[in-house]
């Protein structure tokens, strides 16, 4: 009908990882949503399933090798980009380091969840979500 052939099982493998970095970015985006008013329940699972869905492409569309390593290169600057938008500086204080930090591990966990490394795409939400949830009594006031 469109001229290719859809590969069913593929299709519906690339849909499964998509959902599971859906999924593994919300602890991190419900943290950042109620704790700061920028990023958070819309970007944090947008960040992660573009960074998933970029790694699923290239690495559909090139050969191992070379190209996947650009687009995954691609997807850290990029996200090294947003995440500074995140941080506001003052006279007196730095304000979004944090959630700078997180765009940066929801990056990491798509393309973990991309490259079926679900051992590390979990460890980098369970981790980054305990990090942001309870560290902050430990932090010095600015």
């Amino acid at each position: 009908m469109f001229g290719f052939d859809i590969d069913m099982d593929l299709m519906q493998y690339h849909f499964f990882q998509l959902g599971i970095a859906f999924v593994l970015s919300l602890p991190i985006a419900l943290n950042r949503e109620m704790k700061d008013n920028g990023a958070g329940l819309r970007t944090f699972p947008l960040v992660t399933i573009a960074s998933c869905a970029f790694m699923l492409v290239g690495r559909d569309i090139f050969s191992e090798g070379d190209a996947e390593a650009r687009i995954m290169y691609g997807i850290i600057t990029g996200m090294g980009f947003i995440g500074g938008g995140a941080i506001f500086k003052s006279s007196s204080s730095v304000k979004g380091t944090a959630t700078a930090a997180s765009l940066w591990n929801t990056g990491a966990i798509g393309i973990s969840v991309a490259y079926g490394r679900y051992e590390i795409a979990i460890i980098l939400s369970v981790v980054s979500f305990l990090i942001l949830q309870f560290s902050e009594p430990f932090k010095a006031e600015s």
